[in-house]
């Protein structure tokens, strides 16, 4: 009986002395579903030729997360987000209360500089939306690279609230405040300079990609900024807006690569509030989609849709953060694959009974 007192003693100062976020539920994100096990890498790139347009001191400086088809899943767990990122990101959400450490003990499931697997590969570079960190698509990338595609998640520095570079200092969103129209050719740009760097004869990368199937999606100005890029440069093979509306009109000179326009049901449809997918649609003369998700939330088509929905944060209505992402990785992978890599995607060609949230627009 002595030994059980000490033992419920023990076990009652170990609980007092727990920390409020060491009780809360672990935030995790789902597993990605391919075959391939993924590994991811940061790169720290410099365009040495490029004054920073926000911060105009110095050259233009871009922190991009890397996911890959891994040979083995070796090598510990990809962090999520570092302290003082978790601290700014919880702070531009507006929910300041969640502890900062939760959100930076967050573990994905691709291994860090894993090896990657042999053979070239298509390429999807992703852009994330304004003021959000590059790693809220961190559940898109991870399902790409899970199903053989090479991914390059660019961070646009000083265009999100919170970006740690390798020697530890931590750059502000200097953009914040600006006119949305000012951003789409900046962060081209960004996408052409990161083209440019991972296909050089020089980059290991170059071993690992396909220059022949490249890809580019975004979230919100990520979305908007894709058919800029690819007007831009001729590389980018097939793109997809995620929920991002259109400041600016493709031009009418259009754009004559596929295209995914991929959407909340309350905002882009014909008949919805948003004008400018209706006003470019004419404009995309490729192979194209426009779908609207039933429901959805802007944050439905992020990791901050899966997040928020642990975090008891999802509005009453709005779809569930884990079926955002199902659809999400779906829709998005199966055009990549149909596009870049030729594969057959019957998911494409209308509805389905399992996805009811899912309509067709044309």
């Amino acid at each position: 009986m002595r030994r059980l007192l000490v033992a419920l003693a023990a076990l009652s100062a170990m609980v007092s002395l727990a920390s409020p976020a060491s009780a809360a539920p672990r935030l995790t994100l789902p597993p990605p579903t391919g075959p391939h096990p993924v590994g991811s890498t940061d790169l720290h790139l410099v365009d040495s030729a490029r004054q920073d347009p926000w911060v105009p001191t110095g050259p233009r400086e871009l922190m991009v997360s890397m996911f890959y088809p891994a040979l083995l899943p070796l090598g510990p767990k990809r962090p999520y987000l570092t302290l003082a990122e978790a601290k700014a990101f919880l702070t531009e959400s507006g929910v300041p209360d969640v502890d900062p450490a939760r959100v930076a003990g967050i573990r994905t499931s691709a291994r860090v500089d894993a090896p990657p697997q042999p053979g070239k590969r298509a390429l999807v570079v992703l852009s994330p939306g304004f003021g959000k960190p590059r790693t809220t698509l961190t559940g898109l990338a991870e399902e790409l690279a899970s199903k053989g595609f090479v991914v390059a998640l660019i961070g646009h520095n000083h265009e999100s609230h919170g970006t740690a570079f390798p020697d530890g200092h931590v750059t502000e969103c200097a953009a914040c405040g600006s006119e949305s129209t000012l951003i789409p050719p900046i962060r081209a740009t960004d996408v052409s300079f990161v083209l440019d760097t991972l296909t050089a004869p020089s980059s290991p990368w170059s071993r690992l990609i396909d220059r022949t199937r490249i890809g580019m999606a975004g979230h919100s100005i990520g979305g908007y900024s894709t058919p800029t890029a690819m007007v831009a440069d001729q590389r980018i093979r097939a793109g997809a807006d995620l929920d991002g509306r259109l400041w600016s009109p493709i031009p009418a000179a259009g754009i004559d690569r596929p295209f995914l326009l991929l959407g909340r049901e309350s905002e882009y449809t014909p008949a919805g509030p948003d004008t400018t997918w209706a006003g470019s649609w004419p404009n995309l003369t490729g192979w194209k989609r426009w779908i609207s998700v039933a429901a959805a939330g802007h944050a439905s088509f992020t990791d901050v849709g899966v997040l928020g929905e642990q975090l008891g944060l999802t509005p009453p209505g709005t779809l569930g953060g884990d079926r955002g992402m199902v659809l999400t990785r779906a829709y998005v992978s199966a055009f990549f694959d149909k596009n870049l890599r030729g594969g057959r995607q019957p998911l494409l060609v209308g509805p389905v009974a399992g996805n009811p949230e899912i309509k067709f627009w044309n």
